[in-house]
């Protein structure tokens, strides 16, 4: 199974001609996640997703909020985007426990993982649903 990380992300950044980041330790990171789920009826997919998966991820440590995703146009593709706290959070969570499970599904093909240092300033004037953002920008 192919994996994408930040690292092979920023890799690839460099070969098309953008400059190395390092991103700030203490900014807000973004996690996503995407991969293509097995090939069974819907409603069955649907059935793991209990109240007591998405309460799993209120004790993750640094985890702002998650966005659970579907694609309409192509029912086997899911995903999450995540809000860390900071790059150390983000960092441990995408080498943790339940990134780890995901890895090791052989149901979960084409599992693609990247991480994001967020522009806060740009985020606070288009009104981005970060924590600590909204309270900026009504000073």
């Amino acid at each position: 199974m192919a994996v994408l990380t930040t690292a092979t992300a920023r890799a690839d950044d460099r070969r098309h001609g953008a400059s190395p980041r390092r991103p700030q330790e203490d900014s807000m990171v973004i996690v996503q996640i995407n991969y293509r789920r097995p090939d069974m009826p819907q409603a069955e997919w649907a059935k793991r997703y209990t109240d007591e998966l998405g309460r799993m991820f209120l004790s993750v440590e640094g985890l702002q909020w998650k966005i659970w995703l579907e694609d309409e146009s192509d029912a086997q593709r899911s995903g999450g985007i995540y809000l860390f706290a900071d790059r150390r959070t983000a960092d441990a969570y995408m080498a943790g426990p339940i990134v780890a499970k995901m890895k090791a599904n052989a149901a979960i093909s084409e599992l693609q993982i990247r991480s994001f240092a967020v522009r806060e300033n740009m985020s606070r004037i288009t009104n981005a649903p970060v924590p600590g953002l909204l309270a900026m920008a009504a000073e």
